[in-house]
């Protein structure tokens, strides 16, 4: 498979970020600081220590697999339906009055010299007043197979389309990670920036002071730095609250406690994956995303529907065979068998038939039409994610090209204030340049390194 884009290291400097060292952590070791970094202390986590924390603790991935475990249970009860239903009924019953025989006297001494018989009138009980009866029967359904095939098409459906989204879930849980881990990475060296742009507003605040008191500036140029000095500050403190925030959502998508603090390492992350040629992507992905896949599913399950409702104008013909115990029953053996088949079908039932036909069709066109729209869909998600990749690749390179420019007039004007040509708050802003435009090159590579793996997901692969 040709490849186009070339991948993009991510390894960072220690100048970029704030950590002089971290140490990497397996996922047991992760689960072993759990308590430590419940009491403040900040726990070391590389990327994929925390993709195996999310997809162990995450709600969302649990109830997703929960539901394939639901669908496989409602797939057996379907197929249960092919074997024969064997049940027993039994039963005590007690009658009030019981129906006998009455033989007149002398009703059967016709013809004979013997006197009559009976001598008197007989009254002959038949069965018993307390009755017991037991039967064990099997039916076996024979034309209704054709419903239960199709029903078992369509268990098979959603139980696809289940695991087709736990699926997705689990990558898509993944990719988000990857998302916070990779802000909380800018960020964390964003809020790095703030802070030399705050020094250096501090440093020009107290030059503007100085040249005040010597007469060498206006008052307004000494009020225009100190607003500045604290639009820095709410730089800052803007920082801080977006890096409490992401660690607080971190901590929830992870399972650990409210507050658990990190140090997290850049070179954890990995270089930007390898992505087949846009053409090759938008071929593979009618075969391979997961929203497309789902709405196949919803296919075949709409039409498993429609043969149902086809099937029942087959009459229901069922195999029937039973073996029965009775105690107290007139004319019945204690020990009896029956056999046979019986028939049902509906001869008027009011158009119900004819309306569920039609609603099947129903059903199966708009599953046929969610189908056309999720590839439609699919297709420009990939286009737009290639789109937002290339894009990323060019501001890699001018961000790249800055953080040179913003390295050499940092350097350059640090040669001068060592010559003296040059006020300290000066170099102080080189470097705050300098820094954010770090700030900028990291986040293009994450960005890139993001807008990749998000291809991947929407290619139903999981994010590297």
């Amino acid at each position: 498979m040709t490849r186009h884009s070339i991948p993009i290291g991510l390894a960072v400097s220690a100048v970029l970020l704030a950590p002089a060292s971290v140490v990497l952590v397996s996922l047991p070791e992760a689960h072993a600081q759990e308590a430590s970094s419940a009491e403040g202390a900040p726990m070391s986590l590389t990327l994929p220590a925390a993709v195996d924390l999310a997809i162990a603790h995450n709600h969302k991935l649990e109830l997703a697999r929960l539901s394939v475990q639901d669908m496989e249970e409602q797939k057996r009860v379907a197929q249960s339906y092919f074997y024969p239903h064997i049940r027993n009924e039994s039963a005590t019953l007690h009658i009030t009055e019981l129906e006998g025989i009455v033989l007149p006297a002398g009703a059967l001494s016709h013809g004979t010299s013997a006197g009559p018989i009976p001598a008197e009138t007989l009254r002959i009980d038949q069965g018993a007043s307390t009755t017991y009866t037991s039967g064990t029967g099997l039916d076996q359904p024979l034309t209704q197979m054709f419903r239960i095939h199709a029903g078992v098409k369509a268990a098979n459906a959603d139980l696809e389309s289940a695991r087709i989204q736990a699926q997705d879930a689990e990558y898509s849980i993944a990719l988000e990670v990857h998302q916070l881990y990779c802000n909380y990475l800018i960020e964390e060296l964003r809020a790095s920036a703030a802070q030399d742009s705050l020094s250096a507003a501090a440093t020009a605040e107290e030059e503007n002071k100085q040249a005040l008191q010597d007469g060498k500036v206006l008052a307004d140029v000494e009020l225009a730095s100190r607003a500045s000095l604290l639009d820095q500050q709410r730089t800052v403190l803007e920082s801080k609250l977006s890096l409490d925030n992401l660690t607080l959502r971190l901590d929830d998508l992870l399972g650990l406690p409210m507050g658990t603090k990190f140090i997290l390492e850049a070179g954890s992350v990995s270089d930007a994956p390898e992505l087949p040629s846009r053409a090759e992507a938008i071929a593979e992905i009618l075969a391979k995303n997961p929203g497309i896949l789902v709405a196949q599913q919803s296919v075949a399950k709409a039409r498993a529907g429609l043969a149902v409702a086809h099937d029942a104008y087959i009459p229901d013909i069922t195999g029937i065979a039973r073996y029965s115990y009775q105690s107290g029953l007139p004319f019945f053996t204690h020990n009896f068998g029956t056999f046979g088949a019986s028939v049902t079908y509906d001869l008027f039932d009011g158009g119900a038939r004819e309306a569920r036909v039609r609603d099947a069709r129903v059903t199966l066109s708009m599953a046929q039409a969610r189908l056309a729209q999720a590839e439609d869909d699919a297709r420009v998600d990939v286009s737009a994610a290639y789109d937002k990749a290339e894009d990323l690749e060019q501001l890699l390179k001018v961000a790249s090209l800055t953080l040179e420019t913003r390295e050499e007039s940092l350097r350059i004007q640090s040669q001068r204030a060592g010559a003296g040509a040059e006020l300290a708050s000066g170099v102080a802003s080189a470097r705050a340049a300098v820094t954010t435009a770090k700030v900028n090159v990291l986040e293009a590579k994450l960005d890139l390194y993001l807008a990749r793996n998000d291809v991947l997901r929407l290619l139903g692969e999981r994010p590297q």
